[in-house]
């Protein structure tokens, strides 16, 4: 998202990644999926991080890969209202909602393009995200 941010003159938007559990925390990315990033021209960097109550403060949406996410972040989401941030990535891809896929492939059994894979979808989700907010007017012309 940040590199699709950064193409489309959106240095403005604010993005921040995390997860719902705690396993990775405080860990770099995934060296096949940095290394799957890195061959589009996307720089993966940062340490992992959980999701907190904050983040409901933070940012406007909060983007989940599968149901189980959108479970796990309204287990965390502080009211009723926050919880209505929790958005499932995909369903800003219209190929998907109409294929009826929402949930983002898990990468570690798709096998040696699995990586691959993941950021095709992933990309997708996210040029329509920005579409959409860009047709709801939440984001300013001038950022184009």
């Amino acid at each position: 998202m940040r590199e699709l941010a950064r193409r489309e003159g959106l240095a403005d938007m604010v993005i921040d990644s995390a997860g719902t559990a705690a396993w990775h925390t405080g860990k770099s990315p995934d060296s096949r999926s940095a290394a799957a990033a890195a061959a589009r021209g996307i720089d993966l960097t940062g340490a992992a991080r959980q999701v907190k109550r904050q983040d409901f403060i933070d940012f406007d949406l909060l983007l989940a890969a599968d149901e189980q996410n959108v479970k796990d972040l309204q287990a965390v989401a502080p009211h009723p209202e926050a919880a209505r941030k929790i958005v499932l990535l995909r369903s800003f891809d219209p190929e998907a909602v109409r294929a009826g896929t929402l949930a983002v492939p898990d990468p570690y059994f798709g096998g040696p393009r699995g990586f691959d894979q993941v950021l095709d979808v992933v990309e997708s989700a996210c040029a329509g995200l920005i579409t959409q907010l860009r047709e709801d007017g939440r984001l300013a012309e001038a950022s184009r």
